[in-house]
């Protein structure tokens, strides 16, 4: 007589999937089979549900194939479920079921704020898997290495990688990512993806009006701010004075109507946040009748000529153009003088020579020798 086996297929199965468990029998000939969870528990005997547990079913009870289903499996169901058969002597094979836990979406963790200058300390975490997830930190396409722990949570794994780089205001926005793998998600991974939040003090610049303005004119002046976080309020000051009356401040931008020569001076903007504190300045002058008259030039109508600069002053670089321009002068004047006075003498020494030709003819016409007197004339 042919002997009657059983045979078990070990079954892998993502957490809250179905799981079939089969036990394959041969030569059977209606022995009793029995089917068992890794706690020895009998959950069906010969087809019969024997434990309540709905989440067991009976799918096929044929002389050849025994199956039943597991739903919603998790990591506590797995191990080894025994297919027995009993005859004369009791057969028995082990199913192994195996369970995968795949990561969720891993989270990242900042240590301390990022402060321009310093350091950050980013930690990507993936709290759950089995087997251990692999981490792995991605910037512009390159890997960064970072320090890896596993931790043992019976069952499952929970995995964590750590970069620290250093950081500058440029690097604020800069993107990076951190990437799971497991081979529950079939060659695909999670991401997370995470921006540096870089703090930093502000910078100031005044943005100033373009052309020339004119007394009577407005002058505009917006402050242009940077930082992070950027600064919530903007100071405008006038430096040893106080603001003109007409003077209208809406956040950065700054406002002068009707601009006159009492509005001279130097202006400030001023910004602060938790990280340092930075300010800029602009230096208006405006240009009145009385100053173009006094300095030889015409009156311009109907206004004077508004000058505004930040740092350069102009009246002096006219000064010295002036000054170059009297040098000039004053050269062609010498030039000329000098140029008159060596042509006079010239003519001089011309008249002469003449003077001296007139004696030698007259020796000549009066038959005298012209070298009696010992002189030579030289025509």
């Amino acid at each position: 007589a042919r002997c009657q086996a059983v045979q078990a297929e070990n079954v892998t199965v993502l957490e809250g999937g179905t799981a079939q468990i089969s036990c394959r029998l041969q030569n059977y000939d209606g022995s009793i089979v029995v089917i068992q969870n890794p706690r020895r528990q009998t959950l069906f005997f010969n087809g019969t549900r024997a434990l309540k547990d709905d989440r067991f079913q009976m799918v096929l009870f044929t002389p050849r194939l025994v199956r039943i289903t597991l739903t919603n499996v998790s990591v506590s169901d797995e191990g080894g479920y025994f297919c027995q058969l009993y005859t004369d002597s009791t057969h028995h094979q082990v199913a192994t079921l195996s369970v995968l836990v795949p990561p969720e979406t891993p989270t990242v963790e900042v240590k301390q704020e990022a402060v321009e200058g310093g350091e950050v300390e980013l930690t990507c975490v993936s709290p759950r898997s089995k087997p251990a997830a692999t981490l792995r930190w991605i910037r512009n396409g390159r890997e960064i290495p970072g320090v890896v722990s596993q931790q043992d949570n019976g069952k499952t794994f929970s995995v964590s990688s750590t970069i620290r780089i250093p950081v500058e205001r440029k690097d604020n926005g800069a993107a990076l990512s951190c990437e799971a793998f497991h081979p529950a998600l079939g060659g695909q991974k999670r991401v997370r993806h995470y921006r540096l939040d870089v703090y930093f003090a502000p910078t100031v610049r005044i943005i100033p009006p373009s052309g020339i303005l004119r007394e009577g004119d407005s002058l505009i002046l917006t402050c242009s701010i940077t930082g992070n976080p950027l600064p919530r309020s903007i100071q405008w000051s006038k430096i040893n004075d106080t603001l003109p009356e007409r003077a209208e401040i809406s956040g950065p931008t700054f406002q002068i109507s009707r601009l006159s020569q009492t509005h001279n001076g130097t202006y400030l903007c001023q910004a602060q946040n938790n990280y340092g504190r930075a300010a800029d300045h602009y230096t208006l002058l405006v240009y009145g009748d009385s100053f173009a008259l006094h300095h030889g030039f015409p009156a311009i109508n109907p206004g004077a000529v508004v000058e505004t600069h930040s740092a350069v002053p102009y009246a002096v670089i006219g000064g010295v153009l002036a000054l170059l321009v009297f040098t000039v002068i004053c050269v062609l004047i010498v030039t000329i003088w000098c140029s008159v006075r060596q042509k006079g003498s010239y003519l001089t020494h011309e008249a002469s020579g003449l003077d001296e030709h007139g004696e030698v003819q007259e020796a000549f016409l009066n038959g005298n020798d012209a070298s009696q007197g010992k002189k030579e004339y030289l025509l």
